[in-house]
């Protein structure tokens, strides 16, 4: 696996390999990776001829009470899992690459409408750093496709809308939510979690297992919504949002509307936020 930090570099390589005729697949990420991640590397190695991985902590995606230098950075060991995953090369650039006027002066891309609800109200201008960076990667790299992990649902949807809108080409994909034995989605936050709390965060999974078989006997969405919310709250959770949408844009269902959706939370355990999301039939 060769590893770049520079654009020159970069574009040498995707040159050699579009000059072969080979497809390009690119799994974006901000590094300290896991096998969630690598989950995804298999996805792109699957529908791709190279798989380009980038590694990037991106700070316009971080607000105000989110700690932009204590994000863990991990770059020697995910450099090893990213080799031993079927990666052909790793993007780790520099702030200053990606943002050569600085981040503050830098040009941003907003999607409205969908960015404006659950995480987006909750995380106010998290997507526009998110769809602003991954906009920059996609004019770097130029891949044919790109996988995201369906875990992050509201951040699929945004760019979906985003490389439509925009008329990119570049095929979206999204890859099924990897988790442990007890149902806990593969996380880079589960590592903060205390023995007793990593206990309770399989609760998050059975509520949305449960919502999706009341919202299937026909009960009414909001009293769904309210029900799990009073299950997590008991189990010890504060819950940030705990939501029945339809999956195609996020928008409330109607009355009676019991396919097509996603139940989706988000949730603290703790000092550690957790997010997860199960689609129904």
């Amino acid at each position: 696996m060769q590893t770049v930090q520079d654009l020159p570099a970069l574009r040498a390589a995707i040159r050699s390999w579009r000059s072969q005729g080979q497809t390009v697949g690119l799994v974006p990420t901000m590094g300290n990776l896991h096998a969630g991640h690598y989950s995804l590397l298999k996805l792109a190695r699957a529908r791709a001829d190279r798989v380009v991985a980038s590694v990037f902590v991106n700070p316009t995606q971080f607000g105000p009470s989110e700690d932009f230098e204590r994000y863990p950075r991990t770059l020697v060991q995910d450099q090893t899992g990213l080799a031993e995953n079927g990666c052909d090369l790793l993007f780790a650039p520099e702030v200053a690459t990606m943002y050569p006027f600085g981040p503050e002066q830098g040009v941003s891309i907003h999607v409205p409408q969908i960015t404006d609800t659950l995480e987006g109200a909750h995380r106010p201008g998290h997507f526009d750093g998110v769809a602003t960076v991954v906009c920059k990667l996609f004019n770097l790299v130029q891949p044919d496709l790109a996988v995201f992990g369906q875990k992050d649902f509201q951040q699929l949807k945004v760019i979906e809308r985003m490389v439509r809108d925009l008329a990119l080409p570049v095929k979206v994909v999204g890859a099924p939510i990897q988790r442990a034995d007890d149902g806990l989605a593969l996380s880079s936050r589960n590592q903060y979690l205390s023995t007793e709390e990593r206990a309770l965060a399989p609760q998050i999974h059975a509520t949305l297992l449960q919502m999706r078989e009341l919202v299937g006997k026909g009960h009414a969405r909001r009293i769904v919504e309210e029900a799990a919310q009073s299950r997590l709250e008991r189990a010890g959770f504060v819950p940030d949002y705990v939501a029945i949408r339809r999956a195609e844009d996020l928008t409330e269902p109607e009355a009676g509307e019991d396919s097509g959706l996603v139940a989706l939370i988000a949730a603290r355990l703790g000092t550690t936020r957790l997010i997860d999301n199960l689609q129904f039939d």
